[in-house]
């Protein structure tokens, strides 16, 4: 008799796995969106479109990028939180509408946890302390010892605000204080650097190394524990002195709240696989870093942590939405 309900149970729980199996096996049945809350060209953007082509090839569907630009990545967050539930649409976002927003403004239309289930990051990256390339200033250290000498006669400028967050960061560390100012996106306050408007800024590796290139900057940290791989000669924040300046944006999948599990648990996988593939891997280190996978679970707590971190900064520094 107990044999007989064992096997009844079994029988019993197989039927009910059956349909979430099935929904996982012909995962995707159409379309697929991936919805980048900045525009075409933007980081995100550039390795959303990586993924997107490999997912479209291991799937046989079309994986089209939308780009939702503008307002903080709000519009774009809030869509993806009211769209179907069904793995279709995925926000391949960043820590500004995960982590930064829920900092700056009082209410969102949107949770970053509860609106969401995470699948994976994707990647990070660190930022870049820089000065004028002409500038004598040739360590963190130099520029810490300028701003303590003339206070109130420097400024700093960023235009994303993860950047801005990072300088405050580099900011406390040092104990110096510089006046925050605006722009649109980060390359465009690269000129008043070069000016002298702007006595430094952090931005993102990528247009670092585009800057540095080019001879218009000069690196003196990055905020990460390793060097950053295409920019060899500029040093560590501990190797500058300044162990505490520690701070990675990154980018993430996220689909909305409800999604079935056995489809985030696909979509990870199959991400896993692709970025594993040589050509998508080479593509993806050329941007200046591979990928940074994790579980839906690790992500998820990832998120979680990550909000607390960078929320302690932005309320220290006393950023708000101007």
């Amino acid at each position: 008799m107990f044999a007989r309900r064992q096997i009844l149970r079994t029988a019993a729980a197989a039927i009910v796995a059956a349909p979430a199996v099935a929904r996982a096996q012909k995962f995707p049945s159409g379309r697929v969106t991936l919805v980048v809350p900045f525009p075409a060209g933007a980081a995100t953007d550039i390795g959303a479109r990586v993924y997107a082509e490999a997912l479209s090839a291991m799937w046989g569907q079309p994986v089209v990028v939308d780009n939702k630009g503008g307002g903080n990545g709000i519009p774009a967050a809030e869509a993806v939180a009211r769209s179907k539930p069904d793995g279709l649409t995925i926000f391949a976002t960043s820590a500004m509408t995960q982590i930064v927003n829920p900092a700056i403004y009082d209410k969102l239309p949107y949770d970053p946890i509860e609106s969401f289930e995470a699948i994976t990051r994707l990647g990070t990256s660190p930022f870049v302390l820089l000065v004028d390339a002409k500038s004598p200033i040739n360590t963190a250290g130099e520029l810490t010892a300028k701003l303590k000498a003339e206070p109130g006669k420097h400024n700093y400028g960023a235009g994303a605000l993860p950047a801005r967050v990072a300088s405050e960061l580099y900011k406390m560390a040092a104990g110096v204080e510089a006046v925050y100012v605006g722009y649109k996106s980060n390359p465009q306050a690269i000129p008043d650097v070069q000016s002298g408007l702007l006595t430094f800024m952090m931005i993102d590796t990528i247009n670092a190394k585009l800057a540095i290139e080019r001879g218009a900057l000069k690196g003196l940290l990055v905020t990460d524990t390793t060097r950053y791989p295409p920019l060899p000669d500029v040093p560590t924040a501990a190797e500058a002195g300044l162990p505490e300046v520690l701070l990675t944006t990154w980018t993430g999948l996220y689909v909305p709240r409800g999604t079935p599990r056995e489809i985030v648990e696909k979509i990870n996988a199959d991400v896993r696989a692709v970025a594993a593939k040589p050509d998508v891997l080479a593509r993806l280190e050329a941007m200046g870093s591979g990928p940074r996978l994790m579980s839906p679970d690790e992500f998820a707590a990832f998120t979680r942590a990550e909000k607390e971190r960078w929320g302690r900064i932005i309320h220290r520094a006393n950023i708000k939405v101007e």
